[in-house]
């Protein structure tokens, strides 16, 4: 298959599946759970804005579609068409358009499935509706949704969460400790465990590596950056980039991803989850 197909895969594979805006304003007052809708097309009716949807599916965005697409759904570092100006986002009512392109309709045209439930194509759906929404007349670029206040959990539950679930990798007297003096924000503190992030500097801990073992011996190993059945990209410590070309299982390629168990278990947290544990970690000042 050539390269640019693989290009045009990730481009259009994110192309559908989410939105923008990490920098999200601080919680401040209570926000309805839900709050009335209108179509981007005049005269189009849709259903209210579930918030907690629409939270579930930015970040799914964010982990996913980001790279291709960007914090403001205008194109990212790997060269995503702007989402703006997807007709789908513009006419999507409650995700007739959107999930089915998520779940592989358009593989012909070069964008395979994503493997995305039901339930989490639906909130990827809502979020990009969610943006579009507040596109202004005029082409003026989309304003940011009033926050809503995401303070809404049991924070008892919310430990008890943890501590089966978390309290493997994870200690509120170890790497958490302070976490909510670092992260003032509840939603970004959301936002930031959720997607497994860093509250460090260089957020190394959390790119995944990649270790090739070539047929001469030699093993080189950097920042993964592109994988797929016949390439592999990775950035080397001397800061160079540089492309291994894959035949079935030559070389021997090992990745070490640590965020492949946050991935995992983001197609496992409910909603109330989800808001217990964050409700847990706002008392670890």
């Amino acid at each position: 298959m050539p390269i640019h197909s693989h290009w045009l895969a990730l481009t259009l594979l994110a192309g559908f599946a989410g939105s923008a805006f990490w920098a999200s304003a601080q919680a401040g007052t209570a926000a309805p759970a839900e709050q009335s809708a209108r179509g981007f097309v005049p005269g189009q009716k849709r259903a209210p804005v579930d918030l907690a949807a629409v939270a579930r599916g930015k970040t799914l965005y964010g982990i996913n579609c980001q790279a291709c697409h960007g914090r403001d759904l205008r194109g990212g570092d790997m060269g995503g068409p702007n989402l703006l100006r997807s007709q789908a986002a513009l006419k999507d009512i409650h995700g007739e358009l959107i999930v089915p392109i998520i779940h592989g309709s358009r593989q012909s045209a070069g964008m395979p499935a994503f493997a995305l439930s039901d339930a989490d194509a639906g909130a990827v759906a809502a979020y990009l509706r969610s943006v579009v929404e507040t596109i202004g007349g005029q082409g003026t670029p989309p304003t940011e949704m009033k926050p809503a206040n995401i303070l809404v959990g049991n924070a008892n539950d919310g430990a008890a969460y943890f501590a089966g679930k978390c309290g493997g990798c994870h200690s509120a007297q170890g790497d958490l400790r302070g976490i909510a003096s670092k992260v003032a924000s509840p939603k970004a503190l959301q936002n930031l465990w959720v997607s497994g992030g860093t509250t460090g500097k260089s957020g190394d801990a959390t790119v995944p590596t990649v270790s090739v073992t070539l047929a001469s011996g030699e093993i080189v190993r950097g920042q993964l950056l592109y994988i797929d059945e016949f390439l592999i990209t990775m950035r080397t410590s001397d800061g160079l980039l540089r492309t291994i070309a894959r035949d079935g299982a030559k070389p021997k390629v090992e990745v070490a991803d640590p965020l492949k168990s946050h991935r995992e278990m983001l197609h496992e947290y409910t909603d109330k989850e989800i808001h217990d544990v964050t409700a847990y970690l706002v008392t670890l000042r």
